[in-house]
């Protein structure tokens, strides 16, 4: 049994991903020009998957995933300050480089991994607690990570610095469909507010290619990265799948949480580093080949660790 939901979790995601990354290989889609996947995803499918699955849940399904909420974000916070400290002091990279690889390997690939698997795993039910990490991440160290970029750019260039960097990423942060939208859903259920049937099938037919689009969008973007693997690599791959989760079993032990809220926290932090550094590399001209490479080998990696996590947390 434990065999085969470890199967239909893993296969059918590794299995799209990889397809996208033929398709970038092989040139069926350009994999150097992603802006308009990537707007599908995160402004339209994701958004819309998120907001009709927290607007429908009952009350107690959103109230319950305050564990969830503080669990993985203190989780990320750490891993993200960690590996901060650790590129700054060993590595000497710049602000800005070691911000965006902390963002990297704090901040896993929920939208094009953790969806479809924790629906898997746990059903229909799975799509909330992705929408809460979503949300959680991008309040937290999306802007934090902006804020180091924003401020590191400004003085390269002998520019001032904005002077409310801190409200400015927030601001940008909170404007963006992939975080409004399930806090709007949250504000809706907790409300007592039913979402209308026809409103829900309209945001649940375009919400329903979130998962396999974002899948394909991340192989996509890893097919045009190129793998240099080093030991900073290797580092990068521990902490984001061995590390991040070993973080959350700690904090959750320490908090003595409810089983479920704890297994659903400890699935989230073990899943692979996100492409959101990339893009964020890209961007703004940094190390992008370092980060893709950490993010390849996370990918890969977590095949083993995914497994694992799953036979544990889940054995029946």
């Amino acid at each position: 049994m434990t065999s085969n939901v470890i199967l239909m979790a893993l296969v059918p995601v590794f299995f799209v991903l990889l397809l996208g990354y033929g398709a970038g290989r092989f040139r069926i889609v350009d994999n150097g020009h992603v802006e308009g996947l990537n707007a599908l995803v995160m402004d339209f499918a994701l958004p819309a998957s998120l907001f009709a699955a927290t607007a429908s849940a009952p009350r107690d399904g959103i109230t319950g995933q305050a564990p969830v909420f503080l669990v993985f974000g203190v989780t990320m916070l750490v891993i993200y300050a960690g590996w901060y400290w650790f590129e700054r002091s060993f590595f000497a990279v710049t602000r800005s480089d070691a911000s965006v690889q902390a963002l990297t390997v704090g901040f896993p690939n929920l939208a094009g991994v953790g969806l479809p698997i924790l629906s898997t795993v746990l059903g229909p039910t799975g799509i909330v607690p992705v929408a809460v990490a979503l949300a959680t991440g991008s309040i937290l160290v999306s802007p934090l990570t902006l804020v180091i970029v924003e401020m590191s750019a400004a003085k390269s260039r002998g520019a001032d610095a904005p002077s409310h960097p801190v409200l400015m990423a927030v601001r940008r942060a909170l404007v963006k469909p992939v975080v409004w939208a399930p806090a709007l859903g949250v504000v809706l259920s907790l409300s007592g507010m039913n979402l209308d049937p026809l409103v829900h099938a309209c945001l649940t037919l375009i919400g329903s290619a979130a998962a396999g689009v974002a899948l394909f969008l991340t192989g996509l973007v890893l097919s045009a990265q190129s793998l240099r693997l080093n030991w900073r690599v290797v580092a990068a791959t521990g902490a984001a799948d061995v590390m991040r989760p070993l973080v959350a079993v700690a904090i959750v032990y320490g908090l003595h949480l409810p089983p479920d809220a704890a297994k659903t926290a400890i699935l989230l932090a073990a899943l692979p580093s996100g492409f959101f550094g990339i893009l964020f590399a890209v961007n703004y001209r940094l190390d992008s080949a370092t980060i893709g490479s950490m993010v390849i080998a996370s990918t890969g990696f977590s095949i083993v660790t995914l497994a694992i996590t799953i036979a544990m947390l889940f054995p029946h």
